[in-house]
């Protein structure tokens, strides 16, 4: 395994940063703000008893990303509680999902975790009566054309992505954590029956601690574009490190529920890099357990070759000569995992040469 960015061996070791010198500060912020982990990186400071001993520069720039990620928990909240009103009359628990859900939860992935949308799930059947609730009370489309609004409301596992006409914040209405046209299709309704209450916050649910690492899995590992790829395993990382410490019962529930689920693949991966890149402490029953879900040998090393590459901070000291074809390798493989071939084909045609061409002309 090539040498690790100066950012993942510091998420690895934690207590590294307090030998850092000015120069390798530098670095570290640069790479941390890239992959969007500058709060995270503040709060594990904060959490060693490091921020007193780092250099004055970084001191003041972590402080400021802490005050960010705060402002941006407030907002989340508020968010949660707009989208709850907005549904109140459907009678569904609402279930957060990816990072709403950790913030709600007061989950250790929360601390110093920032994304753009509020993401729930609910049942397709309901997905009309939610869609036209969350329109009533200022929330809109953001895709506009014919092709968009078929692509999402037929294949895929979501309404188009709704914006607030005022608030300008970003909502997923999610049936499904995969699309209906990828090759696994876990069904949904296992998901929302084993969803937890949150405890004070009546109505709001979240997935249940297997069900939360699996859909963190499946989504980084059947996604196209890496840009929050670290952060997103380093989410991976804090969710098994957190369960497995406090759900009895989970490292043994864990690949039962992936097999359950069809989704042994991506916790294959997920294992194998959390443990790889990060250091995560895994029992070796469920690694083995995880085998379950190995691709043949062939696979495995183009994996680790693109992945190794893949997950690491979007900046330009993290990048080599073959990046740019791994990104490319890894952009066709997420959507030949979430649609056949022909599809596959139809769709990539249109995104490269009609949707760019209507934007050269205006029309998009």
């Amino acid at each position: 395994m090539t040498a690790l960015p100066l950012l993942t061996r510091v998420l690895r070791q934690p207590p590294s940063m307090a030998q850092l010198g000015a120069p390798e500060w530098e670095l570290l912020l640069r790479q941390a703000v890239a992959a969007d982990l500058g709060a995270t990186l503040a709060l594990l400071a904060e959490e060693h008893g490091l921020l007193q001993a780092l250099p004055p520069r970084a001191q003041r720039r972590l402080e400021w990303e802490r005050r960010g990620w705060q402002r941006h928990g407030q907002a989340v909240r508020f968010e949660v509680r707009q989208v709850q009103h907005a549904l109140r009359t459907t009678g569904l628990p609402l279930i957060l999902l990816k990072g709403t859900a950790y913030v709600a939860a007061g989950l250790p992935a929360a601390a110093g975790r920032l994304f753009s949308d509020v993401d729930i799930l609910v049942p397709k059947a309901s997905l009309h009566e939610v869609e036209g609730l969350l329109m009533a009370h200022g929330w809109a489309s953001s895709h506009h054309d014919a092709y968009d609004q078929r692509y999402y409301r037929e294949w895929m596992h979501e309404l188009p992505p709704m914006q607030h006409m005022r608030r300008g914040t970003a909502i997923d209405v999610h049936h499904a954590i995969l699309p209906e046209t990828a090759r696994v299709r876990p069904d949904p309704a296992l998901l929302r029956a084993a969803a937890r209450p949150l405890p004070d916050q009546p109505g709001l649910f979240v997935l249940a601690p297997c069900d939360m690492v699996l859909h963190s899995a499946v989504h980084l590992f059947s996604e196209g574009e890496y840009d929050h790829g670290l952060r997103d395993l380093f989410d991976l990382h804090r969710l098994l490190c957190h369960f497995g410490a406090n759900e009895p019962g989970f490292w043994t529930a864990l690949p039962l529920r992936a097999r359950e689920l069809e989704l042994t693949r991506p916790l294959f991966y997920a294992l194998r890099y959390c443990t790889r890149l990060l250091g995560t402490p895994v029992p070796a029953a469920t690694m083995a357990a995880a085998e379950a879900g190995r691709p043949n040998s062939a696979l495995l090393a183009l994996m680790d070759a693109l992945f190794t590459r893949a997950l690491r901070p979007m900046h330009p000291s993290c990048a080599g000569p073959l990046t740019p074809l791994s990104d490319g390798m890894l952009f066709i493989r997420g959507n030949w995992l979430r649609m056949p071939p022909f599809m596959l084909a139809r769709h990539l045609f249109r995104k490269a040469f009609l949707t760019s061409r209507n934007v050269k002309f205006g029309q998009v």
